[in-house]
């Protein structure tokens, strides 16, 4: 029954009989050797004492150390410490290797305990059966008596392992109970550290709640969003400060790598890092805000529109219908980005900056030199003044507004018409306040009005470009003409009324 058992100790004990066994065939061999004189034999003898030798190799470490394997306990290596809440996933995974090493010396111990209890039945039947048969049947009495010593001798290799096992299991075990309440404990910090952090980084972000809401009563609609930017890159950077020095233990060597890393990355990304100045500069300057409409030119393109976003990197403006669109671009609607640090390089004008929300705007037409261009000049003025007053009244309370901040001197808003000399006529230059949003829509407004009244007078006329022919006896081709030919044409072009242009 024994020896169908899968007892890992019993077949390590197995291991041990089997060298011995072996050694004990191979000295009777070598006895047998030396007094044989048959060279068949010998031969015989010789090739079988190879094999039974080579046969004991292979068992002698078990014979030399018969329970190393199973004495042996696991090293213990590479246990984590819990520093930041990521390590938690591997403190619980070394938690379970630990319970699972335990479980097989636990296991190792109970099987041994098992065998060494069924050997000592197997020994007192044994003996029982030594004693009943040594009277009457000698033989059989022989035979249980060399099962009686045989388990006898096992039980006493397998008691002395199990006192073994059970004092470095008793060790291994108190190493194992440290290292998890070590690493229970790690885990428990973390989980206090990660609540604390939490409500830490929960407080920053209510603060920056508030202060939203308490700053939309004191601010215009284009400087909440820029104010709320502000507050988000804000909260974002206390945030990492506080991930940084809770979970960072040498604050000084991060210091000192992110300054050389600051200094080498300045200079293979210095246009990256003029954008995130450009960015504070913009934001905290107060030059451009989310809404403003702004004029950019770089490298001959010029583009005007509104800003959408301003990031850290880039301004988003959205290109609109304005007069530039329709005299340069000739087309509309498109979403450019632009980076910030085109603000230290580039030309940005800014048509809404400080609150002011209108513009000069000019409409310059051209008429004859015969016109009158004192009407001429009078209309336009009315015209102008007519689709312009409520503009003149906003513009002239904002710089009002402004002298706080500027030295405003006391401007004339009022809409102005300038005559000026052409080469073809008398040029009319109208100018007058505009919305900043929409003045190619007032210019479309204002242009009609003019051309209506000015077709309305018989003494004021447009100048426009035209030709005049002057007949000089030649067909242009080198052939000349008869004078009644030239002198017909002449008179054709006499009949007409000349105009200038």
């Amino acid at each position: 029954m024994l020896k169908q058992s899968n007892n890992i100790w019993l077949k390590q004990y197995e291991n041990i009989k089997t060298y011995e066994n072996l050694t004990q065939e191979i000295a009777r061999i070598e006895s047998k050797l030396k007094k044989t004189k048959d060279i068949t034999q010998i031969n015989q003898q010789k090739i079988a004492l190879q094999t039974l030798k080579k046969q004991r190799e292979f068992v002698e470490p078990y014979a030399q150390n018969p329970y190393f394997q199973l004495l042996e306990t696991p090293v213990l290596t590479d246990i984590p410490q819990i520093t930041n809440p990521i390590l938690i996933v591997s403190g619980y995974s070394f938690i379970k290797h630990l319970d699972g090493y335990k479980s097989n010396m636990v296991h190792n111990e109970e099987l041994l305990s098992l065998l060494i209890d069924t050997l000592k039945q197997y020994y007192d039947i044994a003996q029982t059966l030594f004693l009943h048969h040594k009277q009457n049947n000698p033989l059989e009495a022989k035979d249980y008596n060399t099962k009686v010593l045989e388990t006898k001798r096992m039980i006493q290799s397998l008691e002395s392992a199990q006192k073994i096992l059970k004092t470095s299991n008793e060790i291994y075990f108190k190493n194992i109970e440290d290292i998890k309440n070590t690493l229970n404990r790690e885990i428990k910090d973390q989980f206090f550290k990660m609540l604390f952090i939490a409500v830490a980084i929960l407080a920053v972000f209510l603060f920056g709640f508030s202060l939203k809401i308490a700053l939309r009563k004191y601010l215009e609609g284009n400087r909440v969003y820029t104010v709320n930017k502000v507050i988000d890159f804000s909260n974002i950077t206390f945030v990492m400060i506080i991930l940084l020095f809770a979970y960072l233990e040498n604050v000084t060597y991060l210091v000192a790598i992110v300054g050389f890393a600051s200094a080498g990355l300045a200079i293979a990304m210095k246009d990256l890092f003029m954008s995130v100045l450009g960015w504070f500069v913009i934001v905290f300057g107060g030059s451009v805000h989310v809404g403003d409409r702004i004029r950019v030119l770089k490298d001959g393109a010029l583009y005007v529109g509104d800003v959408l976003d301003i990031s850290v990197l880039r301004m988003t403006i959205y290109e609109d219908l304005t007069l530039t669109t329709y005299m340069q671009n000739r087309r509309a609607g498109r979403i450019i980005f632009i980076p910030n640090n085109y603000i230290f390089t580039t030309l940005l004008a800014n048509y809404t900056h400080a609150g002011l929300k209108t513009i000069w705007d000019g409409i310059d037409f051209t008429i004859t030199f015969d016109s009158n261009y004192k009407k001429a000049l009078k209309l336009a003025t009315e015209i102008g003044r007519k689709y312009s007053k409520g503009y003149t009244e906003v513009t002239r309370k904002r710089m009002e507004r402004l002298k706080n901040r500027f030295s405003v001197r006391n401007m004339n808003l009022e809409t102005r018409a300038f005559s000026m000399l052409e080469p073809n006529g008398i040029r009319i230059s109208l100018w007058y306040q505009a919305n900043s949003y929409a003045a190619i829509s007032l210019r479309s407004t204002i242009s009609a009005e003019i051309i209506e009244a000015i077709l309305k007078e018989d003494d004021i006329y447009i100048a426009y470009p035209t030709t005049k022919i002057i007949p000089t006896g030649s067909d242009g081709a080198g052939n000349k003409v008869s004078y009644h030919q030239a002198s017909h044409t002449g008179n054709n072009e006499a009949g007409n009324k000349n105009q200038w242009s």
